[in-house]
């Protein structure tokens, strides 16, 4: 087969009006990136002797991708053997000279920029590209059919895939624009999401992120948390179906959160920060529209909590009086890590005159005590956030972290005789059967380690938080840490 010489246009480029008539004359083929009455209307206006042809769907502008029109290209046996963008007579002549195709350029000036080619809008772009995915196999979800007439909101919450709260329609465009936040292979697999073990692809991840609102560059995160909670040791299916009102809280440690715009200040822990309340959600969406886990269904939480929409926070790193929770829990100092919490809604603690640390930890202690319930011992854990204001009491104390975990622990304490079933009049409480010296002391928690402690929150306020977490240890989720920098 000849080599061809092709020209790509399109209807409102002045570059392509100028070079067109001299095209029609030389009888060189000329595909529009227009519509058929936009090139019709061209080919009138300029006086042509033929209408260009269309380029349907964009295939051929998809397949070459010039960054400007008019583009001529010289294709020999499907490859592409030279090209210009725009006017540039050096080498436009020599083009097609090596073509064989004689075209006037008499009057043209000698270089003149082209239009930005039809594939370089945005929404051209992510079509084409979700196109190219789909085509390579690299996207493989089915696509839910709307109606014409049907509300796209309201058509996929009758659907049953959002949380209640409208969702950002997860289209192939939006998914392949998400997906070009990781380097990863759509088609991998994070992990198999309970409680029907549903396979958490890349790309199913990515559209449950889409969903959420995430922006594309909060993507790895959202999937660091998915591989952490679908760890055996997390234990989510048991936090899916339990009754008790608990879900997982999400905890980003490390640089990378601030490049995508976490919060770890001001209302961390609440509303007004996009990445933070998009990551907690997607994992969640993840959860129901991957694993399975229905409210009312699988979901079997007797109350539930507004974490179960969606929980995570970053820590506050950058004046901690402590070492990251990432690093902490094994990870390189640098390194961005997720931890997942099973947690229930956080508390506040308020102590504004302690200036001392052991002050600080017994008010810290007196909240801890509450998890659950104060007579309920060994059974869960707790997740401290302490704020800036209180933090600065440890620091000026020199006191680590370990330190005053340990001293938490000492303080959660309580005599057998407080905690068994009858005291206080509650009939909550340990088992009489075994107590057999009422003055032993009965710890809240298994192990000093089984108090988590993260460093957030606003500047103003002696205030910190605390999360009682779902049963804990090995009868039920330990907390789970993963970087976040292989899904990068």
């Amino acid at each position: 087969m000849a080599a061809e010489l092709i020209a790509l246009v399109r209807h409102d480029c002045p570059v392509c009006d100028q070079l067109l008539p001299r095209l029609d004359a030389a009888g060189v083929r000329v595909l529009s990136q227009s519509g058929p009455r936009e090139t019709a209307a061209q080919a009138e206006r300029l006086g042509l002797a033929s209408v260009p042809e269309l380029d349907e769907e964009l295939e051929v502008s998809a397949r070459f991708d010039p960054d400007a029109v008019p583009a001529l290209l010289l294709v020999d046996d499907g490859e592409e053997r030279g090209r210009v963008e725009g006017i540039h007579l050096e080498r436009l002549e020599a083009l097609l000279a090596e073509a064989g195709v004689a075209l006037e350029l008499e009057g043209l000036p000698d270089v003149r920029p082209g239009c930005a080619s039809v594939t370089r809008e945005p929404l051209v772009a992510d079509r084409l590209a979700a196109r190219r995915a789909r085509a390579e196999g690299r996207i493989r979800s089915r696509e839910l059919e709307i109606g014409e007439l049907e509300e796209v909101l309201e058509a996929l919450h009758d659907r049953g895939v959002t949380d209640g709260l409208p969702v950002v329609p997860p289209t192939p465009e939006r998914v392949v624009r998400m997906l070009g936040g990781t380097s990863r292979d759509p088609r991998e697999v994070v992990g198999a999401l309970p409680p029907y073990e549903g396979q958490a692809t890349v790309e199913k991840v990515a559209a449950n992120a889409v969903m959420a609102g995430c922006a594309r560059e909060a993507l790895p995160v959202v999937l660091a948390a998915v591989e952490a909670a679908c760890a055996e040791e997390f234990a989510l299916h048991g936090l899916v179906a339990t009754t008790y009102p608990a879900g997982p809280t999400v905890v980003v440690s490390g640089p990378f959160a601030s490049a995508i715009a976490m919060n770890s200040r001001g209302n961390a822990l609440g509303q007004g920060n996009r990445a933070n309340l998009t990551i907690g959600r997607a994992l969640q969406l993840a959860v129901r529209n991957l694993g399975g886990g229905r409210p009312g269904d699988e979901d079997r939480a007797t109350h539930g909590q507004a974490g179960k929409v969606g929980s995570c926070f970053a820590e506050r790193i950058e004046d901690s009086p402590w070492e990251p929770l990432s690093v902490e829990r094994g990870l390189a100092e640098g390194e961005t890590g997720v931890t997942v919490f099973a947690t229930e809604a956080p508390r506040v603690i308020v102590d504004q005159l302690a200036r001392e640390p052991d002050g600080l930890c017994a008010s810290f202690a007196q909240a801890l005590e509450s998890v659950a319930h104060p007579k309920q011992r060994l059974a869960f854990d707790a997740l401290l956030v302490v704020g800036p204001e209180h933090a600065r009491v440890f620091r000026e104390a020199g006191w680590s972290k370990q330190r005053v975990r340990e001293r938490l622990f000492e303080l959660t304490h309580s005599p057998a005789r407080d905690v068994v079933r009858g005291a206080g009049g509650s009939p909550e409480g340990v088992d009489p059967r075994f107590v057999d010296d009422p003055d032993m002391p009965v710890a809240k928690f298994a192990s000093p380690d089984r108090i988590s402690i993260v460093h957030a929150g606003g500047d103003a306020g002696l205030f910190s938080m605390v999360y009682g977490s779902w049963a804990a240890g090995e009868i039920g989720s330990q907390p789970v840490t993963r970087s976040v920098e292989p899904w990068r």
